[in-house]
């Protein structure tokens, strides 16, 4: 007999995907199965991502895709709902948060690699929430960059996975926003984003590894997007770890042109349609209303620098027809 039932996709591995219930139809709510993606969907060129919704089709007189990979018996991924956004490296679906990580030192954090992760975030809708790590190491400058980023808007916290330091705030904002949400946490590799994540979300137990003093770079410890339950509720939020900024390619990918640039600064937004030319690039003209703004210090100029080398990139990319 065939039913039918809804869940949310944990994570995908080889053609296999963790599918977590979120009805009583077929099994208790919040049971996580096993299960394939109907073969059509390859054909309409639609790969399931950890964080869609789907529609499951069950049917009780199939036989199991595999004893031993223990997937349900009968299940099998039917439909996609509609995404609200999808990012393709890292592979995720229906972000609502990204908490972006960075290190006040050890490695020393790249801004406009940071600032080319949150205009990815604002183009896809999802808001930015900035961490700083490691902020035992360098103080001062962990807080010049937490005053840096609140300038601009954004929800700041500067952190010591190590000690404890800063944790408190973050886990607040998390208990607060993320009900009901899905949020991911990236960043460079050897930041100590799976420290943090393992200190405040302790039942994850996520594995870590110690950064190479010789490079400054630390390997890959995560190399999968898997999302995890907030709590047990049907409705919970989940938290993703994902891959870290090397996987995100700004140029090869098309998520957007120079055009949508400005408009993924935020602090940019009060001025776009003030300055004196129409077609304003806001690189180099004279009567750009957001040149003015970095020379009076609303707008940080590390911000305009990274807009002008990432406006630059996107000069370049081609248009596909």
């Amino acid at each position: 007999m065939e039913k039918t039932a809804t869940g949310k996709i944990l994570k995908g591995v080889g053609g296999l995907y963790s599918v977590r219930l979120l009805g009583d139809d077929v099994l208790p709510k919040g049971s996580v199965i096993q299960c394939r993606a109907r073969g059509s969907f390859r054909h309409e060129h639609i790969t399931p991502l950890p964080g869609d919704t789907v529609t499951l089709l069950y049917d009780d007189r199939a036989k199991p895709i595999s004893e031993a990979g223990g997937a349900a018996a009968g299940f099998v991924i039917d439909g996609i709902g509609e995404r609200r956004n999808a990012l393709i490296r890292p592979p995720v679906a229906n972000l609502d948060y990204l908490f972006i990580t960075m290190a006040s030192a050890a490695p020393s954090p790249i801004l406009t690699t940071v600032d080319k992760l949150i205009a990815i975030a604002e183009f896809n809708r999802i808001e930015p929430v900035i961490v700083v790590t490691k902020n035992e190491l360098k103080p001062d400058y962990a807080e010049e960059l937490v005053t840096l980023y609140s300038l601009c808007g954004f929800s700041c916290f500067s952190v010591s996975a190590v000690e404890g330091d800063g944790i408190q705030p973050l886990d607040r904002f998390i208990a607060e926003h993320l009900g009901g949400k899905t949020a991911a946490f990236a960043g460079a590799s050897g930041i100590g984003k799976s420290t943090l994540m393992n200190r405040l979300f302790p039942h994850l137990s996520l594995s870590t590894s110690e950064i190479s003093r010789k490079i400054e770079r630390g390997r890959h410890t995560t190399r999968l997007v898997e999302l995890f339950p907030l709590s047990e509720s049907s409705d919970s939020g989940y938290i993703a770890d994902t891959p870290g900024f090397s996987m995100l390619d700004f140029a090869r990918f098309d998520f957007f042109d120079k055009e949508d640039l400005p408009t993924t600064m935020r602090e940019f937004l009060p001025y776009i349609g003030q300055c004196r030319y129409t077609k304003c690039s806001h690189t180099k003209e004279e009567g750009c209303a957001i040149l003015d703004a970095v020379r009076q210090g609303t707008i940080p100029p590390s911000r305009h620098a990274s807009y002008a080398e990432l406006y630059d990139t996107l000069k370049q990319k081609k248009k596909w027809t």
